[in-house]
This record gives C-alpha cells, sequence and structure tokens, in this order.
C-alpha cells in the first residue's frame, strides 16, 4: 500500500509538547530508514523533493534526524500526534501535497526512487510518558524553542523485561523528583512505544544545542545520591534486558517543522539560499 510503504518519510518532534495538553492523548510518529552506503546523495535529493513538496503546499509537518553516533546512515523523521485519527489526516496532506507537485505517475516514480536508496526502513508509535519525564516544557511556547534551538539529541530506546515494567517505571519516578530538585539538571523526556514494537520498550531523550553540551552534566549517582544510585543499579540489573544509545544531529534541509519551531531559529529551519 502506497501510503504505508512511504510513511517513513513523513513521521517525524514537535519532540515535545506542553505540560498544559499532559491530560491530553500525544503520540510520536517515528519512522527511521538505513540508507544504502552508495545511495546518500540520491536519498537526500529524493527526501528535498518531498520536503519541498509539503512546504509549498501546505503538507505534512516533521522534524528530520541523522546519526551521529549509532548504527551509521540512519535517518529518523518525527512528527507529534494527537490521536490516531490524526495520523490519517497527516498522511492525506502529504500524499495531496506531493501529487499536486508532481502529479500521481510522478510521485509514484519518486517513491520507487526513494525505496531503490533504503536498506530497511521501520515505523514505530510512542505515546509520551508526561507523569516519568524531568522538567518538562511549560507551555507551547517553550516546548517550540527546546526543539527549535536544539542541534543534537541523544536517545536512550531501554528495552524492559517482562514483569518489570511497574519497577523500571518507579525508578523513572523517582529519577524524575530527584532531578527536579536540582538547578542543573536539564529536561529529559519519556515515551512508551505502543505500536510497531517488540516487548516492553521505553525511549529517553534530551536535547542540546551542541555536542558540547553534553560535557559536564550531573551524573547518575550526583542526581540520585548514594543510595539511590544503588538501587537504579540493581533496577537496571532486574529490569533491563537492554539499552541502546544514538545520537542524533538535526538536519533542517530533510524537515519541514511547525511554523513555531522554525520561528525559534529561521536562520537554520529555514535559511535563505545563497547568492550567486
Amino acid at each position: 500500500m502506497w501510503r504505508r510503504a512511504f510513511w517513513a518519510l513523513v513521521v517525524v518532534v514537535s519532540m515535545a509538547m506542553p505540560v498544559a495538553v499532559q491530560a491530553q492523548e500525544s503520540y510520536i510518529d517515528a519512522y527511521t530508514v538505513k540508507v544504502k552506503a552508495d545511495k546518500t546523495a540520491d536519498f537526500n535529493a529524493q527526501m528535498k523533493k518531498w520536503v519541498a513538496a509539503n512546504r509549498e503546499n501546505s503538507g505534512d509537518r516533521w522534524v528530520a534526524l541523522e546519526t551521529v553516533y549509532g548504527e551509521n546512515d540512519v535517518y529518523a523523521f518525527i512528527s507529534t500526534r494527537q490521536s490516531y485519527a490524526e495520523i490519517d489526516k497527516a498522511g492525506e496532506s502529504m500524499m495531496a501535497a506531493v501529487a499536486k507537485a508532481y502529479g500521481m505517475e510522478g510521485m509514484g516514480k519518486l517513491l520507487q526512487d526513494y525505496s531503490s536508496c533504503l536498506v530497511w526502513s521501520r515505523s514505530e508509535l510512542r505515546r509520551r510518558r508526561w507523569d516519568l519525564s524531568r522538567k518538562a516544557p511549560a507551555d507551547a511556547a517553550a516546548s517550540a524553542k527546546l526543539v527549535g534551538l536544539s542541534r543534537v539529541l541523544r536517545t536512550v530506546a531501554v528495552h524492559v523485561r517482562s514483569g518489570h515494567q511497574m519497577e523500571f517505571e518507579a525508578y523513572l519516578k523517582d529519577a524524575k523528583v530527584a532531578g527536579e530538585k536540582l538547578a542543573n539538571t536539564q529536561p529529559v523526556l519519556v515515551s512508551q512505544a505502543v505500536e510497531g514494537n517488540n516487548g516492553i520498550v521505553y525511549y529517553i531523550t534530551t536535547f542540546r544545542s551542541s555536542l558540547g553540551g553534553f560535557d559536564n552534566n550531573p551524573t547518575m549517582k550526583d542526581v540520585l545520591g548514594e543510595e539511590g544510585f544503588k538501587k537504579f543499579l540493581q533496577v537496571n540489573a532486574e529490569a533491563v534486558e537492554e539499552a541502546d544509545f544514538t545520537l542524533y544531529r538535526f538536519n533542517a534541509e530533510l524537515s519541514n517543522p511547525p511554523d513555531d519551531i522554525a520561528a525559534a531559529a529561521p536562520d537554520f529551519w529555514h535559511p535563505k539560499a545563497a547568492s550567486k
């Protein structure tokens, strides 16, 4: 099916939502692709066509990421949805935008060329866990600013053993309380996979304006204290099956961010073409 086959491209953060809407369901629609090493230039060229079509024809919105540390040649496209129904609407607006720009035949050709660049692709829907997140943005403006000013992010995918979910969540709640008491800690956003996942998976995400932002941060022991850190080590040994760490860089050229995110740093998200 066309929409399902291409969904990886249009699924992309407002990687944070304001505390004011935490009572609502909020999902991260994440699509991740592995690009063939010799097809990176072709992939970027095809993606830029999709970006242009959506920008010019009021299509879908997303933020694109590319791996800095992790599996090479991997790109992620992330958007926030408020419901499952909104996913359908976003897909329809994307297809309408691309069809308007290139026609149905041209859209099919673009999809074929894009697909030929990939090794694999994966779609996943994650639910925001505000109750487990630390120092989440206070409102929509702060949320947009956090994403808009960020240039890199680290995501830890934690695979929890069956039967240990409540134990792991209790640890995250303890870390949230302890971390929010310290002035030098930064936001940590947590989400949980609900579709397209294998087992129980939590995503713990932090944002920075540069790689240097990851230097000289409080350690887990600093945040939790001696006894809390011992509990963390115990929970990690008993409840966690594995944890995958990936460091991403935001890719503005492959993004079509919401207006409020772009407004936080317009020169980065929508750079002006260099004059000849």
